[in-house]
């Protein structure tokens, strides 16, 4: 079993960066993929960005490429969501889930965590 508690959110205003964490217990995350998300009130939880367990390839939403990055560090147990350039439409719960030897694209995941609100002001 894993746990995962992302920590980083807050108020942020446009142009500024936050740094998520998503840390992971109870086992260790070097054979997890590891994918981000975000949500707003009443739509869909959507794709943000993900990290291999293997090699450390990342993939990327088209409206966050180029201003965010996912990095892991493995002897922390943690993966790590960079942003930079925010925007208010970046505003949202962000999310991150954990598959165990998991591949880009994975549709369904194994394990989430309980979200950090992060906040764009104009």
């Amino acid at each position: 079993q894993v746990q995962l508690v992302e920590s980083g959110g807050g108020l942020v205003q446009a142009g500024g960066s936050l740094r998520l964490a998503c840390t992971a217990s109870g086992r260790s995350f070097t054979t997890y993929t590891v994918a981000w998300f975000r949500q707003t009130p009443g739509n869909e939880r959507n794709f943000v960005a993900a990290i291999t367990w293997s090699r450390g390839t990342t993939d990327y939403a088209d409206s966050v490429k180029g201003r965010f990055k996912v990095s892991r560090e493995n002897a922390k147990n943690t993966v790590y969501l960079q942003m930079n350039s925010l925007k208010p439409e970046d505003t949202a719960v962000y999310y991150c889930a954990a598959n165990y030897l998991g591949k880009l694209g994975d549709k369904s995941f194994d394990y989430w965590g309980q979200g950090t609100q992060v906040t764009v002001s104009s």
